[in-house]
């Protein structure tokens, strides 16, 4: 990119304090072309169909419209994508899409040091093909919106009463012939349902199946001991010690990946 052709950004977030620090920042870059700003999604879409910025710091989380809504809005108008470095408060399904697709993000409050390094690969991409851009963006709304319509309770039918159950609650789940028992510490729910189905609604970055009748959530697990044949000893927390079958391990081979 030559000092000719500067890059052209738009700011949105519906806070203001948070679009003046960008705006700030962006003042201090050689280059960089500020196009405008938006304090809603609703006019950002608005903004990118007028002004057809190369880069948008797209805050995700604002009323109405938000983040995500503004790129289905464009997609659906066929309107040309801009490059997004996204800002957001801490969203574990959030980040997590972004690290997967390879998307920037921003966590707020935003600081310098990132925002510099977001900025310069902003304008090493701009130099580059968009081909796949649109289509890794869409892939990424897709995991997001799967993801966020996965339960954050379950509802229990206990004798004559109803009670909900929360996932994050669950430490291990245990196949018992047409249903499942939910370990939540020291109490244990019956969920009519196949350990199969369950599995299938909860999230497969917190949960993991270790053998052919037992689910059990990440954050439970004490340490992994080796044990016979390439298989585990799984012991939790609250000292309840389970088997992490070789045909298991191989499903999941990146949980034992040293960081």
């Amino acid at each position: 990119m030559s000092p000719q052709s500067p890059l052209r950004v738009l700011v949105v977030d519906d806070e203001a304090p948070a679009r003046r620090k960008i705006l700030r920042l962006l003042r201090d870059e050689p280059f960089v072309e500020v196009l405008g700003e938006a304090d809603s999604g609703e006019a950002a879409a608005v903004a990118i169909k007028k002004l057809r910025p190369d880069l948008v710091f797209l805050d995700v989380q604002m009323p109405g419209m938000d983040g995500f809504g503004v790129i289905q809005s464009l997609n659906a108008s066929n309107t040309p994508l801009p490059r997004v470095v996204f800002i957001t408060a801490h969203d574990r399904f959030a980040l997590r899409a972004f690290e997967v697709h390879a998307f920037d993000y921003l966590l707020k409050p935003v600081v310098e040091e990132r925002f510099r390094e977001a900025l310069r690969r902003a304008r090493t991409q701009h130099e580059q093909s968009t081909d796949g851009y649109a289509s890794r963006l869409g892939a990424m709304l897709e995991q997001l919106q799967r993801e966020k319509s996965l339960p954050e309770r379950l509802l229990i039918q206990e004798d004559s009463r109803s009670i909900f159950v929360l996932v994050k609650d669950i430490a291990w789940v245990e196949a018992d012939r047409n249903y499942v028992l939910l370990h939540c510490g020291k109490k244990t729910h019956t969920l009519r349902s196949t350990l199969e189905a369950l599995q299938n609604l909860l999230d497969a970055k917190l949960f993991v199946r270790i053998n052919r009748g037992t689910l059990v959530k990440l954050d439970a697990i004490r340490e992994l001991l080796p044990w016979f044949h390439g298989e585990y000893k799984v012991m939790l927390h609250d000292n309840t010690e389970l088997r992490w079958s070789r045909r298991y391990v191989s499903q999941r081979p990146e949980l034992l990946k040293l960081p």
